[in-house]
């Protein structure tokens, strides 16, 4: 008897899992049908605790801002702090603004600055990270947490292993990166884990216009498209 109710939970799982698929393909579908309209953007990411009086939150926004006043939009993860303050610098500069929510028990909730039909909600981190990437002509990288550390190394590994054209990645703080930076030079590079190349889409940057001249000098050189 017990095993017949094992048997049976088993196949419960393998049944919910099985319906969970149309729920991926239809947050791929919305996605893609919402972001393939939204033109070139820069997807921005950093803490959802940065609170609005900190430098990085101001430094945020006037990235934001200078972003779109040179003709790309903003993608963030839609909620509080380094995301809020990526929407409103676009909001207020009057550019595309783009908030790609996911739903948590704790911390995530949306912004207010995001465009009204440029706001998707998802449960699954990974269909997120795609929507991401595929329209981002370049990241961004504020001081942040785990999640932001895990879409900086997502974007570097598909770069390095061709999954997705090149792009800049730009980290901004050099206090912030300056100590993860060097440990991937004299540990990662010198233990011949990475190359030297795999390193040359990414700087390290303090300043809203450094992060411009960097977008603006890249693609002076490539043109503008999805990147897979």
């Amino acid at each position: 008897m017990r095993k017949e109710q094992n048997v049976k939970g088993w196949n419960e799982i393998k049944t919910n899992d099985s319906w969970a698929i149309f729920k991926i393909m239809g947050e791929f579908v919305s996605g893609y049908e919402k972001l393939s309209k939204i033109g070139p953007c820069v997807s921005i990411f950093g803490s959802a605790r940065t609170k609005p009086d900190h430098k990085y939150y101001k430094l945020t926004e006037e990235v934001a801002t200078k972003i779109v006043e040179h003709g790309y939009g903003v993608i963030t993860g839609g909620g509080p702090g380094i995301m809020e303050a990526g929407n409103k610098g676009a909001h207020i500069a009057g550019g595309t603004s783009v908030g790609l929510n996911i739903e948590l028990p704790f911390e995530q909730h949306d912004n207010p600055y995001i465009d009204s039909d440029k706001s998707l909600d998802f449960d699954y981190f990974f269909v997120r990270k795609v929507m991401f990437v595929k329209y981002s002509q370049g990241f961004v990288v504020m001081p942040g947490g785990f999640g932001t550390l895990d879409e900086l190394f997502e974007a570097m590994t598909l770069i390095q292993t061709n999954k997705i054209e090149k792009f800049p990645i730009i980290l901004v703080g050099s206090s912030f990166w300056g100590g993860l930076m060097d440990w991937v030079k004299s540990t990662l590079l010198e233990e011949k884990n990475i190359s030297p190349k795999d390193l040359d889409l990414i700087h390290v940057v303090d300043s809203a216009d450094e992060v411009i001249t960097i977008l603006d000098s890249f693609y002076k050189e490539s043109g503008l498209s999805p990147n897979f």
